[in-house]
């Protein structure tokens, strides 16, 4: 297994799914908040893994939130599959069936368009969303990122395809790989610290790390605390 350890002083908060619900990620800030004042010799930073938005019921809310740079460490937002099937309707509005069905429509309430425009008429949903969604909003969507690697630890929302090197990885695989992934006992080159797949708690294993418990589901929203070869969960459960 590769060196897993952070540079001296660094630490990472990786945060897992939030899918819309601003009523666990405030909380689970301001737990992180008070964990970095206990290292104030550190350099923190969060992590975002990504599917900040959808199923959840103030997707809007979570991104005037994360937009507004009120955080309590510089951030680094990922891209998950939610948000490129956003950003899918935004270019091609008929194509919308996927995101209508996985919580898409949540996001659509959000910002004040019925939830069913989507389905009966995709492209004025796409309209009245650009009108009502702030143009700050759009343009961090259009800025995430797909990984980010610090020291022994790749960031990404879904996972990597074993095998492949982890700066050759596939987009599609990067945002929806699952079983290939999830099943691989084997070394991905650094720890993987991934979203995408809930899990009642987080899983903490030799090869990857995951942080996605489920926020929409069972109202728990993680976060790992990286720095040095040490790992801290950091949660919040409504």
């Amino acid at each position: 297994m590769s060196d897993m350890k952070l540079p001296e002083g660094d630490r990472v908060y990786a945060i897992g799914d939030v899918h819309g619900r601003l009523d666990l990620l405030d909380p689970l800030l301001a737990r992180v908040a008070d964990d970095i004042a206990a290292h104030p010799d550190d350099r923190a930073e969060l992590i975002f893994l990504g599917d900040l938005i959808d199923r959840g019921p103030d997707s809007k809310g979570v991104i005037d939130r994360l937009a507004s740079a009120k955080l309590p460490a510089p951030a680094t937002f990922l891209m998950g599959n939610h948000e490129e099937m956003l950003l899918s309707f935004v270019e091609r509005p008929h194509e919308a069936a996927q995101w209508a069905v996985n919580g898409g429509e949540a996001t659509l309430a959000s910002y004040g368009i019925a939830p069913d425009e989507l389905p009966r008429h995709p492209e004025a949903a796409r309209d009245r969303l650009l009108h009502l969604m702030p143009a700050a909003h759009l343009a961090f969507f259009e800025s995430l990122q797909l990984s980010a690697a610090r020291g022994g630890y790749f960031f990404c929302h879904a996972g990597v395809r074993p095998g492949v090197p982890l700066d050759r990885q596939d987009r599609f695989d990067l945002l929806w790989i699952r079983e290939a992934f999830l099943n691989d006992p084997g070394d991905f080159g650094k720890v993987v610290v991934h979203g995408h797949t809930p899990v009642r708690q987080v899983e903490n294993l030799a090869n990857r790390i995951g942080v996605d418990t489920g926020a929409f589901i069972w109202g728990r929203l993680s976060a790992v605390a990286l720095s040095g070869n040490d790992r801290k969960i950091i949660d919040v459960a409504l």
